[in-house]
């Protein structure tokens, strides 16, 4: 009975694949892409007594599949930095992680406080933890947009990359004090997100090295064809969080940094090297964004409160909007790029 729900979830999700694929374009012309879709198919065909893709959120299977997504994705969108070499110094990405980040938790924070009065302190944390890190997928056509300037796609991309890194010890902190009075101390926050960012930076360089070197190897020796070494670029993210796990790093920016060693060697294969790395990552990635629908069903099946929405209005606009321009003056960058990056 449960290979049978496999099966039907599968076919299912590959239906609205293919459905997917043959409106795509028409779709793209009013800025409909692939997960906002599959965002929006998870809400509609959602029922908590029979939906059309039953799926069990609740296990840490589910969790780790997620998790190795989303590590593909941040690889994939790091191996655009073979772009970025014609770039001269920082493009203000310093600045979005220590300034425009924590003050845009802060500011979540105290939104929290003024439109869900009397609810904890560490609850509205955690709230502004979900809601302030970037994520590109929904858009990620900005990052290969040749209109976009490049050095905002730059700084864009290396805040998206990096913010997973500072975000998940001050959740798991903030968690921890929620359910319990007992959580970690502050020193010890510090020091495992430090551990954490260290190990997965060595992990991610020393990987990502190794493993363009070795495909350079190959490629100048002909001991391989261009076309067998898109398995190469597939294999690298989920060996690098694999590995960063293991030695408790923190396999999100491990991903993303051995993709920037990875990328000026996908420019050496040259072709669509890593079309093979997109694809296999498509669906799963899809599969995600249709469960992410079918929890916000889940969650607003009651309906949506106001204080809901303008909680959500406030913090995905002034508390980031305001620090990430601020933090950006000063720059080189232009007041319209500012903006844009805003």
């Amino acid at each position: 009975m449960i290979a049978l729900l496999v099966l039907l979830s599968l076919l299912s999700l590959l239906f609205l694949l293919f459905l997917w694929t043959v409106v795509s374009d028409r779709l793209a012309r009013w800025s409909i892409t692939a997960p906002i879709a599959f965002t929006a198919a998870g809400t509609l065909l959602s029922d908590r007594e029979h939906p059309v893709v039953p799926l069990d959120m609740d296990t840490h299977t589910f969790q780790r599949a997620v998790e190795l997504v989303l590590a593909v994705m941040l690889f994939t969108d790091a191996t655009e930095a073979r772009n970025y070499t014609r770039l001269k110094g920082p493009v203000g990405e310093g600045r979005l992680l220590a300034i425009a980040l924590p003050a845009s938790l802060l500011l979540a924070t105290l939104a929290g406080v003024l439109v869900f009065p009397g609810r904890n302190w560490w609850l509205l944390a955690v709230a502004a933890l979900v809601v302030m890190p970037m994520y590109l997928a929904p858009v990620l056509t900005i990052l290969r947009d040749e209109r976009v300037p490049l050095r905002v796609r730059a700084a864009l991309n290396a805040e998206g990359g990096f913010n997973d890194g500072l975000i998940s010890p001050l959740f798991v902190f903030c968690v921890a004090n929620l359910v319990s009075a007992e959580g970690d101390t502050f020193g010890d926050l510090l020091l495992n997100a430090v551990k954490g960012a260290v190990y997965a930076v060595i992990v991610g360089s020393v990987l990502g090295f190794l493993a363009s070197r070795t495909v350079r190897r190959a490629l100048d020796s002909e001991w391989a064809e261009p076309a067998n070494l898109r398995m190469a670029g597939l294999a690298l993210p989920f060996l690098t969080y694999a590995a960063s796990v293991l030695v408790e790093g923190n396999g999100f920016v491990a991903a993303f940094v051995a993709g920037f060693w990875y990328a000026t060697t996908v420019s050496a294969i040259g072709g669509d090297s890593l079309g093979l790395v997109q694809d296999v990552g498509h669906l799963p990635a899809l599969a995600v964004w249709y469960a992410f629908g079918a929890l916000a069903a889940e969650a607003f099946a009651d309906g949506i409160a106001l204080q809901v929405l303008a909680y959500a209005l406030l913090v995905l606009t002034v508390a980031r909007f305001v620090p990430v321009t601020a933090s950006l003056t000063g720059t080189d960058l232009t007041r319209s790029e500012r903006v844009a990056i805003g």
